[in-house]
């Protein structure tokens, strides 16, 4: 982990020696996890509110991975996407009206993974430029409906001229990236950061699943 990250996690966490007057975070109450602790889970596409088209199925494509490191099974996100699709629920907002009992029935998940991606993209300046990605997720149980945990995670990451001094260069370099930039999406890099930040947060991330061997315990 190079210093940048270092210093994006420990801002994002709201660390007493990066950020002064920092509220702290209450412990998360997990009284309705413990009594429907999932095993499975199903994620559903996210709800969209940035500007970036590209963004529901680039997010979409990081939130596997630490979901099962938490040890949980994770439906596969593709053929989900495509199974729904083929039934009449072409985009993330019908997916998201979909009946849990139903969801439960033709998966067989206890538990449903809802997202909204309230931010994603890069903003340019002169010589520099920011990705930001800013996500919320509600876990439901599907049995009874019941809210079993949610959270929120936003990263941030920012890159910049190289600094020499001489403007023609710096303005050379900071188009040379935009460039880039425009062709990759930095955004995909940044959304594992913000899954990291929210479901691994202390004290109020997701609890491990079954397939961990610290099953039951908050990260």
């Amino acid at each position: 982990m190079n210093l940048r990250t270092a210093r994006l996690i420990a801002a994002a966490l709201c660390a007493p020696w990066v950020l002064s007057g920092c509220k702290t975070v209450q412990p998360y109450d997990y009284t309705n996890f413990r009594a429907h602790p999932p095993r499975s889970i199903l994620v559903l596409p996210p709800l969209n509110e940035s500007t970036a088209v590209q963004g529901t199925y680039s997010y979409l494509s990081t939130v596997t991975q630490p979901l099962a490191e938490l040890g949980y099974y994770v439906f596969p996100v593709e053929i989900v996407d495509q199974f729904l699709k083929e039934n009449g629920m072409p985009t993330a907002g019908e997916m998201h009206q979909v009946p849990l009992a139903k969801a439960a029935e033709i998966f067989g998940a206890d538990s449903i993974l809802f997202v909204t991606l309230k931010k994603y993209g890069s903003q340019y300046q002169v010589i520099s430029s920011t990705t930001t990605v800013s996500a919320e997720a509600k876990l439901v149980d599907t049995r009874t409906g019941s809210l079993l945990w949610e959270g929120k995670g936003l990263a941030q990451q920012g890159s910049s001229g190289s600094g020499t001094g001489n403007i023609i260069a710096d303005l050379v370099a900071a188009a040379v990236s935009q460039a880039i930039n425009s062709k990759t999406d930095p955004g995909h890099q940044v959304s594992q950061l913000a899954n990291q930040l929210m479901f691994f947060k202390k004290d109020a991330g997701l609890p491990f699943g079954p397939y961990n061997p610290k099953y039951g315990k908050a990260p």
